[in-house]
């Protein structure tokens, strides 16, 4: 059961695939969001092509565990998912996923502007590694 990991952003959709038994995320790609229909499509196509069962989206809460305005944006996005793909969509809290991502590709001596390019993939990797091993743990 492949499952596609988003780190959903205003400017960039990072994304992440899972391996076919759903134990490890690898990073896809990063989506320059256009506008909703562009980034729709692509999304449909990548769900089609890796057979996607399930989709895991980042939920960015404050540090407190509340849901501010990006969360709420976010929550909306789910919605749009699920009436779209017709896929079950599960929230997962992804504070401090991009600062991990950050931190990781700094330790890896990664350029400044390679960072830029590839952080949102690497966070939705992240997420999505994330939500894989809670799952497996229950």
């Amino acid at each position: 059961m492949r499952i596609l990991g988003l780190d959903y952003g205003d400017r960039k959709i990072g994304v992440a695939v899972s391996d076919a038994f759903g134990w490890t995320a690898q990073g896809l790609e990063v989506i320059i969001r256009r506008n909703d229909e562009d980034d729709m499509r692509r999304l449909e196509t990548l769900v089609k092509e890796h057979e996607v069962e399930a989709i895991v989206l980042g939920l960015p809460k404050n540090m407190n565990g509340s849901i501010g305005p990006r969360g709420e944006i976010s929550m909306s996005f789910a919605e749009t998912l699920k009436q779209s793909f017709g896929l079950p969509v599960h929230l997962w809290d992804e504070r401090l996923s991009t600062v991990s991502a950050e931190r990781t590709l700094i330790e890896a001596d990664v350029s400044r502007k390679k960072r830029r390019q590839v952080v949102d993939k690497m966070a939705a990797t992240i997420i999505l590694q994330t939500y894989l091993d809670y799952q497996s743990r229950r």
